[in-house]
């Protein structure tokens, strides 16, 4: 099975350069132009996942990612030259799954993308077993099945990769994992400057699942170690 793979870059420079490399991992490549033309091609084909630019005509990478949002789970990863930390902020609080700096490494790149893929359809694979459907902590239930979390019986919206993240932790509630180790298991490759990207989107999820996000009870950080998810409170 050849997984499809949309690019949108208003550079036809990159979008040429991402398919010779993609194409030659085996992928199919879906080139697209503007943010419009991007999400037309969504809607009408199978895409398994996105590469998206965010200054492009039309509808810019944001507001694109937004829209797939309201419909699609895929994975998305954004490919800026805006490599502020806000700008990456922003980019993983609306959805996207990872966000790469221009100028970028192509061969980096496409190792994420193999990654993004492996732990997507890893994680909509289902549980092997009833014993492994769910897991209770405290108020909180993850249910393995449907990819879902519960806090006293509400349930609370998360993205792939907060699931994925929130996911580790709870499995093995009191144990550290380091930032690496996070990283290496959601993403697949850990790359140095990578850090910022896993406190955003810890710091996504304490605001979704803790009653004080400044003073978490349950999601943890160890300084100079990494995060844990307390056992009990």
């Amino acid at each position: 099975m050849k997984y499809k793979i949309l690019i949108a870059d208003d550079e036809k420079e990159i979008v040429e350069l991402l398919t010779l490399y993609l194409e030659n991992e085996g992928y199919e490549v879906i080139p697209t132009y503007d943010g419009l033309e991007a999400l037309g091609k969504i809607e009408s084909e199978k895409v398994d996942l996105a590469i998206l630019d965010v200054m492009m005509p039309r509808l810019d990478g944001f507001n694109l990612v937004k829209k797939i949002r309201e419909k699609y789970d895929m994975p998305v990863i954004i490919l800026s030259a805006k490599n502020e930390d806000i700008n990456k902020i922003l980019g993983l609080g609306i959805g996207a799954d990872d966000y790469i700096s221009k100028p970028f490494n192509p061969l980096e790149l496409t190792a994420r993308v193999s990654a993004q893929l492996r732990r997507y359809h890893k994680l909509n694979s289902g549980a092997s077993s009833e014993e492994e459907k769910e897991i209770i902590i405290g108020p909180y239930v993850l249910n393995k099945v449907s990819c879902s979390l519960f806090k006293n019986e509400t349930e609370l919206a998360l993205t792939s990769t907060e699931y994925k993240i929130l996911s580790m932790l709870m499995e093995k509630p009191g144990r550290v994992y380091t930032r690496s180790q996070i990283f290496e298991n959601v993403w697949g490759v850990y790359f140095e400057g990578d850090d910022n990207t896993i406190m955003v989107h810890v710091r996504k999820i304490r605001e979704k699942i803790e009653d004080d996000p400044s003073n978490p009870k349950y999601l943890k950080t160890i300084r100079g170690l990494g995060y844990r998810f307390e056992k009990k409170v």
